[in-house]
């Protein structure tokens, strides 16, 4: 026998689908569940709400024929794990590399990736970011439009592909951090509404319905989202989650969702013994998110640190367009770097108003530091690169910065090799007005940074994903070896130095000559120099004491 269960508090009847056509009754539980048994062989399955059509299972574990077609059962216990001795990442030490499962490789999948590991390795990789996997529509995007949450996309290779490729890192001493999006589920293909409550009117957010999570019924909805991430890191093995947007999840429940979500992935990971982490994605610059909840924070491990991103990249490129506005002198880099924040507070001329708070007595390692990633790169007209818009030396002069600084820092896939090919914007949404309304959006995101509406590429043409696949060939030629020797030299000085790794931030001393043009950076026995003027230069460097 196999148990099916669906939370529909709305319908009157429910019907269990499998075998194509044949419908089962459900019975009517407590608080809107709905559930069955079937002697039937079949794998494939769907749910009708009061004589509908077949609709794929909230919880869907498997979407082979995308997200229009019906759900796949998976037992994961039969999986062949190898990884029993792996002990988790120590997020403190680590380093970490985000990449795009669609592009990272030829093959496109999760067994590409794996394919591409030594790679990783060799270069000193911890941890591997992975970028949205979860069920989006058609066969190529970037996963933030997802809507089967619990389901690995198919195209990259399912369940069991996501499985090898984290056991096959975990083999290899790397950890996997998976990207998670728990602020909107996308348009096409999203039955949810169907199902229950899980969507609210009292908030908005920029692309989508924004999720009940303190509503009528919202009790369930949270569980929903608590329950995906307990079954990422229980069923994956995963290390870690990276939470998109957090500041676009509004709940005003005495338990912030994203504090239930950390007190019950503590839980889980005293339960497997090792550890799991939360790491927010948040336009807010505000440390609460990884404050202990004892001092009044929800207690995540980490957070991204746009800031310095906006800095650094103000400042070799010179670009002052957009939120780049409130960026492009030495001297902000250098609050970067001391304390996370540039706006710990401040007045950003880009946002009008007072932004941000002061971190507080948190250390480095609470923060991502990096000159690029999937937004930075993906989120220009054209996917442009930051060496399409700076030289190579400066670009390793900011590498140079975000290895030797006191955050965590994270690589962008092919930034280590100066890859030519651009990360641009890519869709495969079947519905035509879909389509047509988010090109119209992509225009009018890019207005503000003064590119022409014909300079952005059409992000349905697949001529658009191609171009976005890394070129591997490319290691062979001299200049990006070059670059991929000075990344991993970069990384091997972070490991083999312990002032490098630690992350107390009143030990980070930093000094602009505005003159010159110069920045120098103290960790310790280690002193970093960057030098942005035109004209050759001597550097007199002072050991420090001891």
């Amino acid at each position: 026998m196999t148990a099916f269960r669906v939370w529909a508090p709305r319908a009157e009847r429910v019907e269990l689908v499998v075998d194509e056509d044949r419908r089962v009754p459900m019975h009517a539980t407590a608080d809107g569940w709905h559930e069955a048994e079937t002697e039937t062989e079949t794998e494939t399955y769907a749910f009708s709400l009061d004589g509908g059509p077949p609709r794929p299972d909230p919880r869907s574990p498997w979407q082979p024929d995308g997200v229009d077609g019906p759900s796949r059962v998976v037992d994961h216990a039969r999986f062949p794990w190898t990884d029993q001795a792996w002990r988790g990442v120590h997020l403190p030490s680590a380093v970490m590399y985000e990449l795009h499962v669609g592009t990272f490789s030829p093959e496109g999948t999760f067994d590409g990736v794996i394919g591409r590991l030594d790679h990783l390795v060799a270069l000193g990789v911890d941890v591997v970011e992975l970028m949205p996997v979860a069920e989006f529509p058609g066969d190529r995007g970037w996963g933030y439009d997802g809507v089967d949450l619990y389901a690995p996309h198919h195209a990259y290779g399912g369940p069991d592909g996501l499985k090898r490729l984290v056991d096959a890192c975990h083999a290899r001493g790397v950890g996997v951090v998976l990207d998670v999006v728990y602020n909107h589920v996308g348009p096409s293909g999203n039955y949810l509404r169907d199902f229950g409550p899980y969507f609210t009117d009292r908030y908005a957010t920029p692309w989508g319905e924004a999720v009940n999570l303190d509503g009528p019924d919202s009790d369930e909805v949270r569980r929903f989202f608590v329950d995906n991430a307990l079954m990422w890191f229980r069923d994956y093995h995963l290390d870690g989650l990276r939470l998109d947007a957090v500041h676009a999840i509004v709940d005003t429940s005495a338990v912030h969702l994203l504090e239930q979500l950390a007190i019950e992935v503590a839980d889980l990971a005293a339960s497997v013994g090792r550890p799991l982490h939360l790491i927010a994605e948040s336009d807010l610059n505000d440390p609460r998110l990884v404050w202990r909840r004892e001092a009044g924070g929800y207690g995540l491990d980490a957070q991204w640190s746009d800031d310095l991103h906006h800095a650094l990249h103000a400042v070799l490129t010179g670009e002052h367009s957009g939120y780049y506005a409130d960026f492009g002198q030495l001297d902000e880099v250098a609050t970067a770097l001391r304390r996370a924040f540039v706006y710990a507070g401040e007045h950003s001329h880009f946002r009008r108003r007072r932004h941000g708070r002061r971190p507080g007595a948190v250390p480095g390692w609470r923060f991502l530091g990096y000159i690029q990633n999937h937004d930075q790169v993906g989120n220009r007209a054209t996917g442009e690169r930051i060496g399409h818009v700076a030289s190579l030396d400066r670009v390793r002069a900011g590498a140079a910065l975000v290895m030797t600084s006191p955050f965590v820092p994270m690589v962008f896939q092919g930034e280590e090799w100066a890859a030519s090919t651009p990360f641009q914007y890519f869709t495969d949404h079947h519905d035509p007005e879909l389509a047509e309304a988010v090109r119209e959006g992509r225009r009018r995101e890019f207005s503000s940074f003064g590119w022409r509406p014909e300079d952005v590429p059409d992000p349905q043409a697949p001529e658009t994903y191609e171009r976005s696949k890394l070129d591997w060939a490319e290691l062979a030629q001299p200049q990006h070896a070059e670059m991929l020797e000075w990344y991993r030299s970069l990384i091997a000085l972070r490991r083999g130095r312990a002032e490098l790794r630690d992350g107390r931030m009143d030990l980070v001393r930093v000094d602009v000559d505005h003159e010159r043009a110069r920045l120098t950076l103290c960790r310790g026995a280690t002193t970093v120099v960057v030098d942005l003027g035109t004209e050759p230069a001597s550097v007199v460097i002072t050991p420090p004491p001891g």
